[in-house]
């Protein structure tokens, strides 16, 4: 049985090219959450005015790996303590947070953090919110890196180091050829 994770951490197509990687994720979707206008668009996101965070929707077997290894990954491959921002993506579209389903995925979000600040002597401003719509971003994000993105100057630039501290930091969560 299969369970689902929603988080936000900058640009979805950086954390979608992560998690695509991650061994026992079958599907990432690239999305808006945490918004007050309904089904918006990129455009609209882009502009900061939604309150929606750019973020992925990841389908995952717990049996080969938990949520709260999916969390791990989640924060130590995007840098948790830039408030609304990640490089040079900045506004509140590109937050850090987490988007629980239920209390038990609050529980491990809030685990998740407190572990991350433990063991890197720092701060998270990871939010954790609660889940409202999930609005499926338009075709043309979904599974970019795979396409469009690797011709992208900026994907080039940010993907392939989220990708290294994936290799070098979970090396038993890569997804092997």
């Amino acid at each position: 049985m299969s369970e689902q994770a929603i988080i936000a951490g900058g640009c979805f197509w950086c954390t979608e090219a992560v998690f695509r990687d991650v061994v026992g994720v079958s599907e990432v979707e690239s999305g808006y959450i945490g918004g007050t206008v309904p089904d918006p668009t990129y455009k609209q996101v882009c502009g900061g005015d939604t309150g929606h965070a750019e973020a992925i929707r990841v389908t995952f077997d717990p049996d080969v790996i938990t949520l709260p290894e999916i969390f791990d990954v989640f924060l130590g491959t995007h840098d948790p303590t830039q408030l609304n921002r990640q490089g040079d993506d900045v506004g509140t579209q590109y937050r850090s947070a987490i988007f629980p389903l239920d209390d038990r995925q609050r529980a491990e979000a809030e685990a998740a953090i407190d572990r991350w600040n433990a063991e890197h002597h720092a701060n998270a401003v990871t939010t954790i919110e609660k889940a409202s719509a999930w609005y499926p971003a338009e075709d043309y994000h979904q599974e970019y890196w795979e396409g469009e993105g690797q011709r992208n100057r900026y994907c080039l630039a940010v993907i392939p180091p989220k990708l290294m501290k994936l290799r070098k930091s979970f090396q038993d969560k890569v997804k092997t050829a």
